[in-house]
């Protein structure tokens, strides 16, 4: 299997999954949602494989989507249309997946990689790790079901807040609210996910897969009609004038002035 942009790793029964744009802070491309797609559903079936892991390799775990995808886009609402359409069944299987998946936050999460990372059963981070909403303050709503997992995750106040003020948040106080559930130092990062990943593998993996499915039983019909209307609702705010201003500022790196247009 050809990926361009993830590096795969097994062992142990434990499969690691590493976004590999370092330099562009593996903000996610058509190419890299394709590989992480691809990579997801070359575990799905393999007996070898008890425990998934997702992680980055360099200063982030995901930052985002990549604004430079959308530069000279004559309309980045169908530009957002079609990231979606691999990014979308990557959320889905994720939950569908009948393995345990860890996000192993190793740096910067936010946007779509906070999306990919809630999506996930486990979320343990580096101390140094920063998680940010990030889509409302370029002038776009959240996709990959974050309106689901996060407030599922951290209670429907602290996601308003996180939506219409746009913190950044530290480790401590993501692991605080609830949206992380350990925060180690970042040397003991990778040991301390080999560890939890191990004593998983080596745990009651039917029954795990039974109760992950009895979790997703009271979520996944809304899990499908949230991805399409936040599919839907990125379309949208994507063909405002406020979306357009929003990308043209983070391209010119200065700050947004919006109309609300």
């Amino acid at each position: 299997m050809e990926l361009e942009t993830v590096l795969l790793e097994q062992s142990e029964g434990i499969a690691v999954i590493r976004m590999n744009r370092p330099r562009e802070m593996n903000t996610l491309n058509f190419q890299l949602t394709k590989d992480l797609l691809k990579a997801l559903e070359a575990n799905w079936d393999d007996a070898a494989v008890k425990v998934l892991v997702i992680t980055g390799t360099g200063k982030a775990f995901c930052a985002g989507g990549d604004v430079a995808a959308f530069r000279g886009a004559p309309d980045i609402g169908d530009a957002t249309r079609q990231m979606t359409k691999d990014f979308d069944p990557l959320v889905s299987g994720i939950r569908r997946m009948a393995k345990p998946v860890i996000a192993m936050v190793n740096g910067i999460c936010m946007g779509a990689g906070l999306s990919l990372a809630a999506a996930c059963d486990l979320r343990i981070s580096a101390a140094s790790a920063v998680f940010r909403q990030a889509y409302t303050s370029v002038g776009l709503t959240p996709d990959g079901a974050w309106g689901l997992t996060v407030p599922l995750l951290i209670g429907f106040g602290r996601a308003s807040e996180l939506v219409f003020s746009d913190p950044t948040m530290d480790a401590k106080k993501a692991y605080e609210i609830g949206l992380v559930n350990e925060v180690v130092e970042d040397a003991e990062l990778e040991n301390t996910v080999r560890k939890r990943a191990q004593r998983l593998a080596a745990g009651p993996l039917a029954a795990f897969a039974v109760a992950k499915d009895n979790l997703n039983r009271a979520m996944l019909g809304l899990l499908e009609a949230q991805l399409e209307q936040e599919r839907l609702g990125i379309v949208r705010a994507g063909r405002t004038a406020d979306a357009r201003e929003g990308i043209a500022a983070i391209l010119e790196k200065r700050r947004p002035a919006f109309r609300g247009e």
